[in-house]
């Protein structure tokens, strides 16, 4: 039977396809750790107490990086280049959405605007980040190769996802109500489109290292497009709705040092 499960199995379980699972998934992460280092270093004075709880964002996505290239070395396997299909970053970038990395590699500190955007789009990008780390935490925390790994991960995600909705809470206190839930929703609407085509992208590539055949292929692809309806017509307003959390300051100390063993 075709299942979340048995499909992330298959993955995990081929060299081909995990190398290029881990390989997106460290890029990516690489990427999100040295956006939040530029944002923690550009936050404008005015909100100077923000800055440390950004450098732990990008902090923890500097280690997830770290961690999926473990998991790749603990299998005598290399990172392959990501393709630029599967970029889900760079394609978020190149819709506008975020800051631009132009922006962030002068040195010419954010206005206040810029964090809100910053945080809104955190909170849409992070809501994906934890949903996807649950589902693997749920399947394979148990897993000897990667449950250490899925289950560190989903927790950090978790954290990030609290952090962002009580910062924007405080801002929208402020007074930016209004233009944070419009920055919400063009980030989530734009985001579900980026995550379709990133997700045929990787999947067709999964499916040319796995050698599924064509219905398989096919029946996945359909997935993926119902599921992208399902949040273009109002699956996307659970990644813009605001709640205080339950984790209160989930940012507020700094990164735990220790080893990062996958």
């Amino acid at each position: 039977m075709l299942s979340a499960r048995s499909l992330f199995q298959e993955i995990i379980d081929n060299d081909d396809s995990f190398r290029l699972f881990c390989s997106i998934a460290a890029s990516g992460e690489s990427q999100g750790g040295w956006e939040n280092g530029r944002i923690a270093a550009l936050v404008p004075p005015a909100m100077a107490d923000l800055a440390p709880k950004v450098a732990r964002h990008g902090a923890d996505e500097d280690k997830h990086g770290r961690i999926f290239n473990a998991l790749l070395r603990k299998r005598g396997l290399e990172p392959c280049e990501v393709p630029l299909e599967t970029d889900y970053t760079l394609l978020l970038e190149r819709h506008g959405i975020g800051l631009a990395h132009d922006q962030l590699k002068r040195d010419q500190p954010l206005t206040e605007h810029d964090i809100v955007t910053y945080l809104a789009h955190s909170r849409v990008t992070e809501q994906r980040a934890s949903d996807q780390m649950d589902m693997l935490r749920g399947y394979f925390a148990d897993h000897p190769e990667i449950g250490r790994a899925v289950k560190m991960i989903s927790n950090d995600e978790d954290n990030h996802l609290a952090y962002c909705h009580e910062e924007l809470l405080r801002l929208a206190r402020e007074g930016h109500g209004r233009t944070i839930q419009r920055i919400l929703r063009e980030c989530a609407l734009a985001e579900v489109r980026v995550y379709r085509d990133v997700s045929l992208a990787v999947m067709d590539r999964m499916g040319r290292a796995l050698g599924w055949p064509r219905p398989k292929a096919a029946l996945l692809a359909a997935g993926i497009h119902a599921k992208y309806q399902y949040e273009r017509f109002g699956g996307w307003r659970r990644m813009v709705s605001l709640r205080m959390p339950e984790r209160r300051d989930a940012l507020g100390s700094p990164a735990i040092a220790g080893p990062e063993v996958a």
